[in-house]
C-alpha cells in the first residue's frame, strides 16, 4: 500500500484535479438546465442555482401548448436522418475515389475540399441563399439538407482519406480478382472496414445538424414551425424571456443527441484515434 502511494507523483495529482475542475465546468451547464427545467420562471429568476423543491412539469405542458414543438421535432429528425444517410452514401465514395485514384486532378479536388474548411459559413452565407433560390429549394427542407451534405464533404474526405491509407490494397485487389466491380468492392469489402470512421462522421455531423440554429432559421419559412433550436429560441425576446420553457425544450433536445452519442461512442473514439495515427 505504501509503495502504491509513493508511486503517485504530484504532477499526476495536479492533472487529476484539473481534470475534475474541467469536467465540472462542462457538466454544470447541463445540470443547470436540468434543474431549471423543473422550476417555474419566477423560481429561476429568484434563485437560479437552487435545486427545485418539487417536480414542476407545467413547463413541458406550456412548451407544447404555446408552440408547434412536435412539428419542430419532426423537422429536426428529418433534417438529421436524411442528411446523415446521404452524407454516409456520398462522402466515403468521394474520399475513396480521391485516395485510390491518385492523379493531379484528384489531388487538386482534395486540396479544393480542404480549402473550403478555411472559409467560415458567415462569409458565404448570402451567396448560398441566392444559390438556393436559383435552384428553387429555398424555403424547403431540401435547402438545409443540400447545404449540410456540401458542408460535410471537406472534413469527411479528410477523415476518410486518412483512414483509407491504413486499409491494404491487397484486400480490394483480391475482391476484384473474384469478379467484383469497383462499386461492389467499395461497398462490400472496403466500406465495412470504415466502421469507426463512419461512426465518427455520424456523431460529429449528427450533433452539428441537430443543434444547428442559423441555417434552419434563415432558410425555412418563418410562418411555419422550423426546428427544435429555432422554436426554443423563440421564447427569448428582447424584453422578456420564458426561461422555464427554454430549459424544458433544451432537456428534450439533449435526450436524442445523448442516445446517439452513447450508441456510437466506441466507434467515435476508434475513428478519431485511428484517423489521427494513419493520417
Amino acid at each position: 500500500m505504501e509503495k502504491a502511494v509513493k508511486r503517485v507523483k504530484p504532477g499526476t495529482i495536479l492533472l487529476f484535479i484539473v481534470t475534475i475542475i474541467l469536467a465540472f465546468l462542462f457538466i454544470y451547464p447541463v445540470l443547470f438546465a436540468l434543474m431549471s427545467a423543473f422550476k417555474s420562471n419566477g423560481d429561476i429568476l429568484k434563485s437560479p442555482a437552487a435545486f427545485p423543491t418539487s417536480l414542476y412539469l407545467q413547463n413541458f405542458v406550456d412548451l407544447f401548448a404555446q408552440s408547434d414543438f412536435l412539428t419542430a421535432i419532426k423537422h429536426s429528425l428529418l433534417l438529421t436522418v436524411i442528411s446523415e444517410i446521404l452524407i454516409v452514401c456520398i462522402v466515403p465514395m468521394a474520399a475513396y475515389g480521391i485516395e485510390r485514384r491518385k492523379s493531379r486532378m484528384t489531388q487538386f479536388i482534395y486540396a479544393f475540399f480542404l480549402t473550403g474548411m478555411m472559409i467560415p459559413f458567415h462569409l458565404y452565407m448570402f451567396p448560398l441563399f441566392k444559390e438556393m433560390k436559383m435552384l428553387h429549394i429555398f424555403g424547403t427542407m431540401a435547402g438545409p439538407i443540400v447545404s449540410y451534405i456540401a458542408g460535410s464533404v471537406a472534413f469527411g474526405c479528410l477523415l476518410y482519406c486518412s483512414f483509407l491509407k491504413g486499409i491494404p490494397l491487397e484486400i480490394e485487389e483480391a475482391a476484384m480478382i473474384d469478379g467484383c466491380t469497383p462499386f461492389q468492392t467499395f461497398w462490400k469489402v472496403t466500406f465495412p472496414l470504415l466502421g469507426p470512421c463512419t461512426g465518427s462522421m455520424i456523431i460529429l455531423n449528427g450533433l452539428g445538424i441537430w443543434n444547428d440554429y442559423l441555417l434552419p432559421y434563415l432558410s425555412l419559412p418563418s410562418s411555419k414551425a422550423k426546428t427544435i433550436t429555432v422554436e426554443i429560441a423563440a421564447f427569448v425576446g428582447q424584453y422578456s424571456a420564458r426561461w422555464d420553457i427554454v430549459f424544458a425544450g433544451t432537456i428534450i433536445s439533449i435526450v436524442p443527441a445523448l442516445i446517439i452519442f452513447c450508441m456510437f461512442q466506441k466507434y467515435f473514439v476508434k475513428g478519431i484515434t485511428a484517423g489521427a495515427a494513419k493520417g
